[in-house]
């Protein structure tokens, strides 16, 4: 199959795209090396691509999901059979003044996707929602049929928007979707910015870690390695009836207090943290919890790798990586 990958540079999408190499499909990565995030990081994951086994299969495009006109001639000169649309403008803490930033890359760019698997007639678009849709009021453990009406992030926002603007689509074109709720993915090959990195690097080197609400956050950590599997066996099962839309939640289904993800990372690497405690963000939600038997009842699959074992190929990949 010959598949489209936005956001290729970007950690979800990374792996993703080596999983689809490993097994002998054709992907297309695209990416417009956002400076907002560690493009350093982003070329290094593109270059570990083109040196994997059926690195042959891969092609990378330096185009921006906004940028209608480019998108377009993409999907004429590749002509995709399937899309995984993992680009996107990323972090429920959005800066002040980055509003816009978000729906531009979030909302509109995801239009133009869209706007031209629709014309291209895909036989299916996999995009990535997230698990902070669920918002206000949520009822763990969370369910895809619970309302999400009641985001406390411009990001969650986005995401919501994402899947009303799929339902659409799917219903006027026939566009089989599914968007996947990410339920707080870490691993190898990481954002830096996210919390297992910035706790990975301030026990390393012994520097003060800002515990927000003293670490008493429970979040449904799940190893990427899982989340890279559950996207290829969704992208290979398209979505039946009409509309034929759906979101599935990836999650391992198992909260783990963000104080307890930690104390696992003190005692892989010997070290103690230096914790300054400080209050909740806005934005954060409390716990997140995903029910995620809708997504084994579709592909046969849930992620099943615990936070032990995930952490230690984590701490693993990091000591190798000394200028992580």
């Amino acid at each position: 199959m010959r598949v489209l990958v936005t956001g290729a540079a970007g950690f979800i999408a990374h792996h993703v795209s080596a999983r689809l190499l490993a097994r002998g499909d054709d992907v297309i990565g695209a990416d417009n090396l956002d400076p907002s995030g560690d493009v350093a990081l982003k070329q290094a994951r593109l270059a570990r691509l083109g040196a994997l086994p059926g690195a042959a299969g891969f092609t990378f495009r330096p185009v921006d999901v906004t940028d209608g006109p480019a998108l377009r001639a993409l999907f004429e000169q590749a002509r995709p059979e399937a899309v995984v649309h993992l680009a996107a403008r990323v972090g429920v803490r959005a800066p002040a003044g980055t509003a816009q930033a978000y729906v531009d890359a979030n909302v509109s760019g995801f239009l133009q996707v869209l706007e031209q698997a629709s014309a291209a007639r895909v036989r299916h678009l996999v995009y990535a929602s997230s698990s902070a849709v669920y918002g206000a009021g949520s009822v763990p453990p969370f369910q895809e049929g619970a309302a999400a009406d009641h985001p406390l992030s411009v990001y969650a926002a986005t995401k919501r928007a994402d899947e009303l603007l799929a339902h659409a689509y799917s219903h006027l074109h026939g566009l089989p979707t599914s968007g996947l709720r990410f339920f707080t993915v870490y691993g190898p090959w990481g954002r830096p910015d996210m919390a297992p990195l910035r706790f990975l690097r301030a026990l390393r080197d012994g520097a003060e870690l800002a515990l927000h609400d003293e670490g008493r956050m429970q979040r449904d950590f799940t190893y990427v390695e899982d989340v890279a599997e559950a996207v290829v066996r969704v992208l290979d099962r398209p979505p039946q009836g009409a509309p034929a839309c759906r979101v599935l939640n990836v999650g391992r289904g198992e909260p783990v207090s963000v104080r307890a993800f930690l104390s696992i990372l003190e005692r892989r690497l010997g070290v103690r943290a230096r914790v300054r405690s400080t209050p909740a963000q806005p934005g954060e939600m409390d716990a997140t919890w995903a029910d995620a038997s809708a997504l084994e009842r579709e592909t046969g699959f849930r992620p099943r790798v615990s936070v032990e074992v995930g952490l230690a190929r984590l701490v693993a990949w990091f000591q190798a990586r000394p200028g992580t």
